[in-house]
């Protein structure tokens, strides 16, 4: 079963602005460092040869994790900050406690701010989903069920 990447429309369009551009340039740029490296000689000892295809393997595997992104993308859109939803930022105050977190609500691609993230699938995260603030949620933590209020939602 294929799973689905829940995305902003302001993440999946950054997303897809660094496939293309990995796909392009970043392909050519790579290659050219390459081929250099190959006309200094000797590639057993040739530092920047390895250097380049190390460069080119994790960049190949980036693009691979973005076509799979990309590929099993569902468009989360904009609905206003009066529920949790992906690519908001939520501030939660855990029951008993007086400090706020704040979590950017999404995949770790969704990460464009200073917050943490929170994955939508995660007990917290799903109990937080369609949450409005002033509701007190609860979910199951590895030490028992716990309680956060949703002080406050803005958006990502």
């Amino acid at each position: 079963m294929t799973e689905i990447h829940e995305l902003s429309r302001a993440a999946f369009d950054r997303l897809q602005a660094e496939f293309e551009d990995l796909t392009t340039r970043g392909r050519v740029d790579i290659a050219r460092r390459i081929e250099a490296a190959r006309e200094l000689g000797d590639l057993s000892e040739n530092g920047d040869y390895h250097a380049a295809k190390e460069e080119q393997g994790k960049m190949e595997g980036r693009i691979g994790r973005l076509s799979v992104l990309l590929k099993n993308a569902q468009i989360v859109e904009d609905i206003g900050a009066d529920e949790v939803r992906v690519g908001c930022v939520v501030g939660i105050r855990y029951a008993g406690d007086t400090d706020i977190e704040k979590y950017l609500v999404g995949s770790i691609e969704e990460r464009h701010t200073d917050y943490p993230v929170m994955s939508p699938g995660s007990p917290l995260g799903q109990a937080l989903i369609g949450a409005k603030p002033g509701t007190t949620v609860s979910y199951e933590a590895p030490g028992g069920v716990l309680q956060v209020e949703v002080v406050a939602i803005e958006q990502g």
